[in-house]
């Protein structure tokens, strides 16, 4: 009988894993071994690769001022910086904008943001920790959100999309920006690169729908999505 118990909770936990889209196996070594709707999550960026966040040549590569222009920031605006890590496009973002949250996993990237914004002097940055699950923001409240890089390592996106859904107003708009796996000129390690077709079926999942793709970017896409 209890083995028989057994059996029957494994199938119903395989169950739940396949019915949120997750799988596991060996693939890519920059993976984690977890597939979520056919794409392998890749490992998160650990703290001790910030100096890379900061890298003199990333405003060339990336084109900061351009992505902030495409987001339309306005006085009002209460954004979500999700996976802000030490802040790059928070305190730039945060001059523009009524409020900011900077929501990290890594208590070491908010660790140093906090001494970043203490030295500029924002007084509007508000440091989030958040989980694999969750960036535990209060429901209703993000006018835009901003995911730079980040989503292709969520260990969960399923649970943190739908965490961040609920956290946006019913007009809200999500920036989803990542380097385009479409390209095979842009010099990024495959499992950091995402396809257009590939985001889109993520975020339909959730309940998001994509409203454009501003393609003024050199290496990202810049992908805008809205509720459905």
């Amino acid at each position: 009988m209890s083995k028989l118990i057994l059996l029957i909770g494994l199938a119903l936990s395989l169950s739940t894993v396949h019915g949120q889209g997750y799988t596991y196996k060996k693939g890519d070594p920059n993976g984690i071994g977890k597939w979520y709707m056919g794409r392998e999550i890749a490992y998160v960026m650990g703290y001790q690769g910030m100096r890379w966040l900061e890298r003199p040549e990333r405003e060339k590569e990336e084109n900061t001022l351009k992505l902030l222009e495409n987001m339309q920031i306005s006085p009002g605006d209460t954004i979500a910086d999700i996976g802000a890590g030490s802040g790059y496009h928070v305190l730039k973002m945060a001059p523009e904008a009524a409020r900011i949250y900077a929501v990290d996993i890594q208590q070491e990237m908010l660790n140093a943001l906090d001494i970043r914004r203490t030295e500029a002097g924002l007084s509007n940055i508000e440091l989030v920790r958040g989980s694999e699950k969750s960036v535990n923001l209060p429901e209703n409240t993000i006018d835009k959100v901003l995911m730079v890089d980040v989503y292709h390592e969520f260990s969960f996106p399923g649970e943190m999309i739908a965490s961040i859904k609920r956290a946006m107003r019913a007009d809200a708009k999500l920036y989803l920006i990542e380097y385009r796996a479409e390209d095979p000129n842009v010099p990024i390690k495959k499992l950091h690169k995402m396809s257009e077709a590939q985001a889109v079926k993520e975020m339909q999942a959730a309940g998001l729908k994509l409203l454009q793709n501003i393609s003024n970017l050199p290496w990202q896409h810049c992908m805008v999505f809205v509720k459905e």
